[in-house]
């Protein structure tokens, strides 16, 4: 997939600046896309160019001017190209896996602590989505959101996300529960 794509996705919820663009980024599409806001500045330019996008300029005082991007109908026509293509199976490339697996030959007190230090980040996300959650249902329930709702792509991988990132929580904590096991037995001896 490419950045484009993503970006694209998230202009159907209406008209962005690169800066509200960067914070719905780290706000909603952060679970499944990562994008510095230089990358989403560079390529905004080249979709502007390519007539995927529409700028226009807003005047400000006391601040620069700032512009505003929305979906072209060529835009909306390459979204729509995009999700009709078969996706690329998803490969796992992490390094704390290599870590893990190379664990008899490392040191298993700093494997411990990366670990410990992924399921930190893992729970800090999920509460952030969690809360995200919430507020995108509102007062709805959950059945009744995904039935009435206008948009429920972003519903739907945020839940992706949801669960990824308790599976996260769940593999750290056991992977910790080894660990532990290992180390008392090793003292035992």
């Amino acid at each position: 997939m490419a950045l484009r794509n993503a970006i694209l996705a998230t202009l159907l919820d209406g008209e962005s600046s690169g800066y509200d663009l960067a914070k719905s980024f780290n706000a909603s599409v952060s679970n499944f896309w990562t994008a510095t806001p230089q990358q989403l500045y560079r390529e905004l330019d080249k979709m502007e160019s390519q007539g995927l996008v529409a700028a226009r300029v807003v005047e400000q005082r006391r601040r620069p001017n700032k512009r505003l991007f929305s979906l072209t109908d060529a835009g909306a026509a390459e979204l729509a190209a995009f999700t009709t293509r078969v996706p690329k199976p998803t490969a796992i490339r992490d390094e704390l896996l290599v870590q893990v697996q190379a664990l008899e030959a490392g040191d298993d007190k700093e494997v411990r602590r990366a670990v410990a230090d992924r399921m930190s980040i893992a729970e800090t996300k999920l509460k952030r989505f969690e809360r995200l959650r919430e507020r995108l249902l509102g007062e709805s329930a959950e059945a009744e959101f995904l039935a009435t709702a206008p948009r429920v792509g972003p519903y739907l991988t945020l839940a992706r996300g949801i669960a990824f990132e308790q599976e996260n929580v769940r593999w750290c904590e056991q992977v910790l529960a080894v660990l532990d096991r290992r180390a008392a037995a090793s003292e035992e001896r």
